[in-house]
């Protein structure tokens, strides 16, 4: 009994990491639209920094000094944040969607078994393939992130961010992952033991 206490207790904390992991999710989606309606708007009002201010309309010279602004306010930072962010919401939204149960399943049999049928191929298929499938990215991932960090790694482009950070972010979303499905193999267990003492 203690041990199915301790097992539920690890399931519990598990997917509440995971939950919220997901509503940062939402945050950083947000922060990552804005980066990407920011970078349109500077890129689309820099053209007006081509016009020539010295015809002496008014009109004009205000477009070439709102241009100008913008094309100062361009960034390759700001560009690379768009996608940094995008990079981070992929990687620990893994977690959190295997949590929630919205990872596309191609399985035409699965939504016909029963819940224990369910349950046992949640259980193989953790096993079998995510875990696995979890330490081999761990593998070939972390000598990357430990050269990105012994290097230091910045960007190829001027004004860009590091890279190290985000390589990290590689091997922590593959064992977030791992975790969240040794906790969902934990439940399916739980679930099948209480059906099982259920009938007894």
């Amino acid at each position: 009994m203690k041990l199915r206490e301790i097992t539920s207790a690890f399931a519990n904390r598990v997917d509440q990491l995971s939950e919220l992991l997901g509503k940062m999710t939402w945050y950083l989606t947000l922060a990552m639209v804005m980066a990407g309606a920011y970078n349109a708007l500077v890129r689309s009002l820099s053209g007006w920094a081509h016009l020539d201010p010295s015809d002496g309309e008014i009109l004009q010279k205000t477009l070439y000094w709102i241009g100008e602004i913008a094309r100062q306010g361009s960034s390759n930072t700001f560009i690379e944040l768009q996608w940094y962010l995008f990079s981070v919401v992929f990687l620990i939204g893994g977690a959190y969607a295997l949590k929630a149960d919205a990872h596309v399943r191609v399985d035409i049999l699965y939504n016909r078994l029963s819940v224990k049928g369910k349950a046992w191929i949640n259980i193989v298929g953790t096993i079998i393939f995510l875990l696995p499938f979890c330490a081999l990215m761990l593998w070939t991932s972390w000598p990357v992130v430990v050269d990105s960090w012994v290097r230091l790694e910045g960007s190829a482009d001027p004004g860009g961010l590091p890279r190290y950070p985000l390589l990290t972010m590689v091997p922590l979303a593959f064992i977030l992952l791992m975790v969240q499905g040794l906790a969902t193999a934990a439940r399916e267990v739980l679930q099948l033991l209480s059906s099982k003492d259920a009938r007894t």
